[in-house]
């Protein structure tokens, strides 16, 4: 028997270039168009992309690839009548089996230099240069990839290219209020898709990214325009209708004399500013794109799916059947955090030639409601959702907290806990941890609140003019919060539904701050206050431990804390609570 062949070490073999270039060249670009609409048949594509970058031997026309798998009459014909004007344009004699570009063909990397010289000269060349030209005398640009009018790619292209024209703009924009801000731009839903398709216009910046048009970077997602983004970006603009009748760079000299409102909220076009405009508004008032007027909104109640399905679906379709029989507008969504909140909602009329009307922004009011029956007031004691819950609420970004609690009668005598227990709880919730507390008998009155409410707040808001605000501009003191009735038309600065939402996600990726806010809630009489009060000072385990090391002596570690303030009342943490959070963090071994 023969000794094995020793195995061969060394560096894997370059892949070979594709022998049609042409041909995968127009069908990358058949699935990128395919793409940006949404459409399925991009599959197709992918699919004979795959096949023919397998194929090594060259192709004279469209027929001989029926031979190939994805390969059918309809891709054929349309390779072929392209081939055939590329034939037309270059002359019958023009190469087939080679692309005078500037940079590899689509589909497949460029491995070898010295046998695919006219294939790959450098990237930044191209950028730099012409755009693709044939260096080879013809002088013709081949096609740039431009994305169509209203589409996704269009509609983020042209709002991030506006974002970056105002003045102190950050350079980029978060996912959420790129979206928001682009919709009004795009005929086509950012977050939901189409009927029979699982792409949104979303699906188009995977496109921009591959194209060198956009950069992702950081986490949460940052997204920016390249060079040559914005450069496609500055052309789009210019193709744009003038707002009132003025040419664009008429229009950026008046933005940069006057003061400019950069908020995240949607950004609208220049068509629709122009129908919102009255004749004496002034361009400083149109460039507060972010606002929502009096009488431009509607009080919409939304109700988390959960209390509308699952578990006792008889009393919650009493609810939804109650605030219908009491007129209220109400929308079930998914809520991250709370059952229960306000958003003021754009009023939007669908544009001529579109079959939906877009959709509206929505900003949230500062009133958000947790509804609470007495057996799921027990439960969620027992297992410990019940302080999590006040800590995510008082944390969500909303300043008018409160919980709804259904005393559900004779109930209460059957659970696990004693009735006692769970009266003090609410005490709690409404004295120490400044929640209001309302308290009902039954579903009907728990609707009945919810109707009161809407009324309550449609009244109150009804002349008020809401700006939007982000989380950051709020943590960085960047905004300000008109309560003032005396004036005729006062202010409110509010969230987007969609950041806040965002930012209630409870699964989401964690700071290293808040798992030690939840590490800390976990010792028992260390509350969402007492955590946050903590935090305040020492915003990690290392700053603590770092701390616990500055310290002279064991007595002066396990009093480091006593003297934290928490609440409203300024308490100090104490010397009990302090002794604990030493042990825990400091203590060699397991705890006894």
């Amino acid at each position: 028997m023969s000794a094995p062949e020793p195995v061969r070490l060394g560096r894997k073999r370059p892949l070979p270039p594709c022998p049609n270039p042409l041909f995968l060249k127009w069908l990358t670009e058949l699935r990128d168009e395919a793409k940006e609409k949404g459409l399925k048949i991009q599959f197709t594509y992918q699919k004979a992309i795959n096949s023919l970058n397998k194929y090594p031997l060259p192709l004279q026309n469209a027929k001989e690839a029926k031979i190939l798998q994805n390969f059918g009459d309809g891709i054929c014909k349309i390779l072929d009548e392209k081939l055939q004007r590329h034939l037309r344009d270059n002359g019958p004699d023009a190469p087939i089996h080679s692309i005078p570009t500037a940079a590899p063909p689509a589909g497949r990397p460029d491995h070898s230099s010295s046998s695919s010289s006219s294939l790959a000269p450098s990237r930044k060349k191209k950028s730099a240069g012409s755009h693709g030209k044939d260096r080879g005398g013809g002088g013709r640009k081949t096609r740039e990839y431009v994305p169509q009018k209203r589409s996704g790619g269009h509609a983020v292209l042209l709002t991030l290219y506006r974002h970056s024209q105002v003045p102190g703009s950050k350079g980029f924009m978060f996912k959420l209020e790129l979206q928001a801000e682009a919709q009004l731009l795009c005929d086509k839903s950012f977050s939901v898709p189409d009927v029979g398709s699982k792409y949104t216009a979303w699906s188009s910046v995977s496109t921009l990214i591959q194209k060198n048009l956009l950069t992702k970077s950081h986490n949460p997602a940052r997204y920016s325009l390249t060079e040559e983004g914005a450069a496609l970006a500055e052309r789009l603009e210019a193709a744009e209708p003038a707002s009132g009748g003025k040419e664009r760079s008429e229009v950026r000299s008046e933005e940069e004399e006057q003061a400019v409102v950069d908020l995240t909220g949607s950004d609208e076009d220049d068509s629709e500013e122009k129908d919102r405009a009255g004749p004496s508004e002034t361009r400083s008032e149109r460039t507060t794109r972010d606002v929502l007027r009096p009488q431009n909104y509607e009080i919409l109640l939304c109700v988390d799916v959960i209390e509308t399905t699952g578990g006792s679906g008889q009393r919650k379709q009493e609810l939804v059947k109650e605030l219908q029989r009491n007129g209220v507008s109400f929308d079930v969504r998914k809520l991250n955090v709370g059952d229960f909140l306000w958003v003021a909602r754009e009023k939007v009329t669908p544009l001529p030639g579109q079959l939906r009307a877009p959709a509206g922004r929505e900003l949230v009011l500062d009133y958000i409601i947790e509804r609470k029956r007495m057996d799921d007031l027990c439960g969620s004691i027992i297992d410990g959702r019940f302080r999590e819950q006040k800590f995510r609420l008082k944390r969500c970004g909303l300043r008018r907290p409160v919980y709804l609690v259904e005393e559900c009668g004779t109930a209460a005598s059957h659970l696990s806990l004693p009735e006692a227990t769970l009266q003090q709880a609410i005490v709690n919730t409404q004295v120490v941890d400044g929640f209001f507390v309302k308290r009902v008998q039954d579903v009907r009155e728990s609707a009945a609140y919810l109707t009161i409410m809407t009324r309550y707040l449609t009244k109150l808001y009804q002349n008020r003019t809401l700006t939007c605000h982000t989380r950051q501009s709020e943590a960085d003191g960047g905004h300000h919060h008109d309560d003032s009735d005396n004036t005729e038309f006062p202010s409110c600065s509010l969230m987007s539904f969609m950041e806040f939402n965002h930012g209630a996600v409870k699964n989401k990726c964690q700071t290293v701050r808040e798992v030690f806010a939840r590490q800390l809630m976990q010792i028992s009489g260390l509350s969402g206050d007492k955590a946050a009060a903590v935090l305040d000072k020492y915003n990690s385990p290392h700053s603590l431990l770092t701390a616990y090391e500055q310290c002279g002596s064991e007595a002066e570690k396990e009093k480091l804390l006593s003297s934290v303030r928490y609440g409203k009342l300024q308490r100090n943490l104490g010397p009990a609570l302090s002794r604990t959070v030493y042990q825990l963090y400091c203590t060699q071994g397991a705890l006894s």
